[in-house]
């Protein structure tokens, strides 16, 4: 893949951060999530690449959304797969809560996987921990294991996972071994991405979410040296005959690194909506908008932060 994405990419996400983060606190996910949609979907077009949405947000007949299968970028070379989430966090944004993203991944072309909207259990952590933790060991296992490759108590473990009742069985055997747990209401892609970063006090997610996500993230840890392991849990037999035929076998194998991306490059952008742990959300000032984005490469193990001022007046269909 040509260097230059990474850049691109940015302007990509900026665009959906600025147009989404204009619904903060309005309490209506649904227009904040076609504010971004629409924004991306602009840039995306602008961008010399050939795209196919492999991670996105419904199917055809659901557009606005950027939908699994379409075309993105001007058509030529390179060829690439592309994930997005618009906004991931919608129901932050409209609460105005933390940590809300705009997000996108790409590799080469039949690199990611071809993940169901479903969900998947997950277990993810960074670079310290890779090859330490299995998602099928017991809780404490995992825990004890993190802990000794960070050089950690467990008393000093933070396990990020998100506040829903399925997790509560999770959580108490969590708190039963010591360790300490950080409830997020969304956003199991940022808690992923925190795992590769140690200023964020992220050692581990824990719990199911999104199989799209799980993708995302994957990119973000692929870039950072971290590692997540996944496995999809259809609820019915129309989602277990949905895995099958995108292409799993064993729609309950466990999914590791190679599994959800495949090859040695592959590059992730976010920037940040509302405030996190990790980037500052978006900044209106009159006619203007600053940003803070993170941008990574997988091949050179890259990774940029970039603060972003732009002139709206100047760019008022946000291509920026």
């Amino acid at each position: 893949m040509e260097r230059s994405l990474t850049m691109e990419l940015v302007r990509v996400t900026e665009a959906a951060a600025v147009a989404s983060a204009r619904w903060m606190g309005f309490g209506k996910k649904d227009e904040a999530d076609e504010a971004a949609t629409s924004a991306m979907r602009k840039v995306f077009d602008t961008i010399p690449m050939r795209g196919t949405v492999v991670i996105g947000e419904g199917e055809m007949d659901e557009a606005p959304m950027l939908y699994i299968g379409e075309r993105l970028g001007l058509g030529y070379l390179p060829e690439v797969d592309v994930a997005v989430d618009p906004l991931e966090g919608t129901n932050i944004v409209a609460k105005g809560l933390w940590n809300a993203l705009s997000v996108v991944a790409i590799s080469e072309r039949g690199g990611l996987l071809h993940a169901p909207d479903m969900y998947m259990d997950k277990i993810a952590v960074g670079p310290r921990a890779v090859g330490k933790v299995d998602i099928d060991a017991p809780i404490e296992d995992n825990l004890k294991a993190v802990a000794s490759a960070s050089g950690k108590d467990i008393a000093d473990l933070v396990i990020a996972t998100l506040d829903r009742p399925r997790h509560n069985q999770m959580i108490e055997a969590v708190r039963k071994a010591g360790a300490r747990i950080k409830l997020i209401p969304d956003g199991d892609v940022a808690a992923a991405v925190h795992t590769g970063f140690s200023d964020t006090d992220v050692d581990i997610l824990l719990g199911s979410g999104g199989a799209p996500e799980g993708v995302l993230a994957a990119v973000a840890l692929k870039c950072l040296g971290g590692e997540i392991q996944g496995r999809l849990l259809p609820e019915n037999e129309e989602q277990f005959q949905r895995c099958i035929r995108m292409g799993l076998k064993d729609p309950k194998q466990v999914l590791r690194m190679e599994d959800l991306v495949k090859g040695d490059d592959a590059i992730f952008a976010a920037t940040g909506v509302t405030d996190g742990e990790l980037l500052k959300g978006v900044r209106y000032q009159g006619l203007t908008a600053k940003t803070q984005s993170v941008v990574m490469r997988a091949k050179t193990g890259t990774i940029r932060f970039i603060d972003g001022t732009h002139r709206l007046e100047k760019k008022p269909n946000l291509v920026l």
